[in-house]
């Protein structure tokens, strides 16, 4: 049996630390053009400024309908077959990028780049080489890496384009792709058996529940607001900058310091949040400062110093949604249901950034910087209503038990043994997938006792 308190396998670290960097390398690609596309596809034959919102957000859309397709998929053919492929046609979609002339043509490739919708199966992956003890690690650092990739991609992005273009940044993107596919093939470990994994994976029979669930839809509608705003702000704030006299190039010299510095304004009320238990109204105060943050935007946006400034308030709350907002969802879902709320959540975000670049884009021709803003802010304060009648969250972790050598019988009384142990807030037997879930109050959990539960059952 296992031993809760035990390191990660250097196996298991080789796997997570190459998975993370293969997930990594792809939002970087994604993430770099953000800032750099708008400025770009200005000068391509046939463009506007709808056109423009969509080439920078249409890959939310693709990934948004192929992501859960590409996931249950891996189930059948296998996750590095999968994830090569979702490799290659974001490879494949950064190269037609590179090459197109025609804001139809960055369109098209922007599509096939989001096509690659690889994010559940390598999720996937990282439950089949990780023991059941280490997963929610193993994921915590993938997250971690995806926000790193973010925080470097928007502030290199620009330098890049100052020398090699953003037709260079697509070609640039289209080698880290390949680059992936070597460390998938050569350096990914290869799982010794996958199956499904209810804590990784979306579960088609558990859609209806996680659906139902009034708290899911929530945090679900937040994070689509939370990217709708994020993706419509970036169609507006580099042509906005450089019509305040900043170069296209030296745009970067903004974002790196903005996003720095509210990264860590934003520490301390992570720590309020989970350590502390403040985290609903630290969760509606984040969303009141997006709120504010784009309204400031609106009246100053002609001035760069109004930009900097809102720019940077904008990041303290979206630093600190987007680090609470997949907590929130996992102490929220079932602890054998977190992948099919994940897959939710996933999908939504990405519908959000879709639906921010087309909204963005049309409201900027239509109306000027302003209207994005105002729209933006609009939609914030949506959430905000919504936001108010939740429930606070359980402050509970997920842990999950393998009992692959039991049998049903012992399975069963350890499950009961379990619930005993002081801390221990919910148990969900899986006996046919080898594993128990469980929901745990980490403040109050008595490891001794958990582990001595899980001991007496040594065959």
């Amino acid at each position: 049996m296992q031993d809760i308190t035990s390191p990660m396998t250097l196996l298991e670290k080789r796997a997570t630390g190459s998975l993370a960097g293969i997930y990594a390398l792809r939002m970087l690609g994604l993430f770099m053009i953000m800032p750099v596309l708008p400025l770009f596809a200005e000068h391509l034959e046939g463009s506007t400024p709808l056109l423009i919102g969509l080439s920078v957000s249409i890959y939310g859309l693709s990934q948004a309908l192929l992501q859960i397709p590409f996931g249950l998929m891996s189930d059948r053919f296998g996750r590095k077959k999968l994830i090569i492929l979702g490799l290659l046609l974001f490879a494949a979609g950064s190269v037609l990028s590179a090459m197109s002339t025609t804001i139809y043509g960055v369109l098209f490739g922007r599509a096939l780049q989001g096509s690659g919708a690889i994010a559940a199966v390598i999720m996937a992956l990282v439950a089949d080489l990780t023991q059941e003890v280490h997963r929610t690690k193993a994921m915590a650092l993938i997250g971690i890496s995806i926000g790193v990739s973010f925080g470097i991609a928007i502030s290199i992005g620009p330098v890049l384009a100052g020398y090699v273009g953003v037709e260079g940044i697509f070609w640039l993107t289209a080698l880290l792709s390949l680059a992936a596919i070597i460390v998938i093939v050569y350096i990914v470990p290869n799982p010794i058996q996958s199956k499904v994994h209810r804590d990784a994976e979306l579960i088609p029979g558990q859609i209806k529940h996680v659906l139902k669930n009034a708290e899911l839809l929530r945090f679900n509608y937040g994070i689509f607001i939370l990217h709708l705003i994020l993706t419509a702000s970036f169609i507006a704030i580099p042509l906005l900058m450089r019509d305040a006299g900043l170069g296209g190039s030296q745009h970067g010299q903004v974002y790196l310091p903005v996003f720095i510095v509210s990264l860590l304004a934003a520490v301390p009320f992570i720590i309020l949040a989970e350590k502390k238990r403040k985290m609903k109204p630290v969760f509606i105060g984040a969303i009141a400062v997006i709120v504010v943050s784009e309204l400031g935007l609106q009246y100053f946006h002609q001035s760069l110093t109004g930009i900097v400034v809102f720019l940077w308030l904008f990041f303290c709350g979206f630093n600190l949604l987007e680090a609470t907002l997949p907590s929130l969802v996992s102490k929220t879902a079932p602890g054998d249901m977190k992948g099919t709320a994940m897959g939710f959540y996933s999908t939504s975000q990405f519908l959000g950034a879709f639906l921010g670049g087309a909204l963005g884009g049309w409201s900027y021709g239509e109306f000027g910087g302003s209207a994005v803003f105002i729209m933006s802010a609009v939609a914030g304060a949506s959430w905000l209503v919504v936001s108010f009648t939740m429930k606070p969250p359980r402050y509970l972790a997920n842990m999950l038990i393998s009992i692959s050598n039991l049998t049903r019988v012992q399975a069963e009384q350890l499950t009961e043994e379990i619930l005993r142990v002081t801390g221990v807030e919910e148990v969900k037997l899986h006996f046919g997938e080898g594993v128990v879930y469980l929901k745990v109050d980490n403040r109050l959990l008595d490891k001794d006792r958990l582990q001595y539960s899980i001991t007496q059952f040594d065959s």
